[in-house]
């Protein structure tokens, strides 16, 4: 969705139009929804933070400043949530995420007719990246989420994170190394 759509739509909803709130919402659940999958692992907390986010997002909708991105800024109070929830949660064991109903299966099973050990490779792989993700730091957890799964540019995440553009560029660069050698030792 462009700036000026986006702007259109807060406008209504702030004049009173709540309904039309539902497009935001619509435009932006799935990448909400997976940033709060991948930073948790569980696919209920991630509908419930993601509900949250979008909650937390209309209460405060007069706060949004038009000239910024709103999905930077609705993205920066999902973050946020998600770090309080993780906070109050923090956990000691690993916890192993259900791939099975993952978000981003895909069409997996009617590719497996034609590779299904190719797919049962690549299903588990996409376990083991998952559980070495959740054992990052939850800063630099955000970070690889945000680049490599949300496709966000530096600028977005150094935004969403509050951080510099060279600080949001080391972040991403050590959650890969260090995915890279819990990946090497699983492997």
């Amino acid at each position: 969705m462009d700036h000026d759509r986006e702007r259109e739509i807060i406008a209504s909803v702030l004049r009173g139009d709540r309904q039309v709130y539902a497009l935001l919402v619509e435009a932006y659940q799935t990448p909400i929804f997976n940033l709060a999958y991948r930073m948790t692992g569980s696919l209920p907390e991630a509908e419930d933070l993601a509900q949250e986010t979008f909650i937390r997002a209309y209460e405060r909708l007069w706060r949004w400043r038009p000239e910024k991105s709103f999905f930077v800024w609705l993205y920066t109070i999902g973050l946020n949530l998600i770090r309080n929830h993780l906070k109050r949660e923090r956990r000691s064991e690993t916890r192993d995420a259900d791939w099975a109903e993952g978000p981003e299966r895909g069409n997996a099973e009617a590719q497996a007719a034609d590779h299904p050990e190719g797919i049962l490779l690549e299903d588990e792989r996409q376990r083991m990246l998952q559980a070495c993700l959740l054992k990052l730091p939850a800063d630099l957890r955000a970070a690889v989420v945000l680049r490599f799964y949300e496709d966000q540019p530096f600028e977005n995440i150094a935004r969403v994170c509050g951080i510099s553009l060279s600080s949001a560029k080391m972040r991403v660069y050590r959650g890969i190394e260090k995915l890279q050698g819990m990946m090497g030792k699983l492997e």
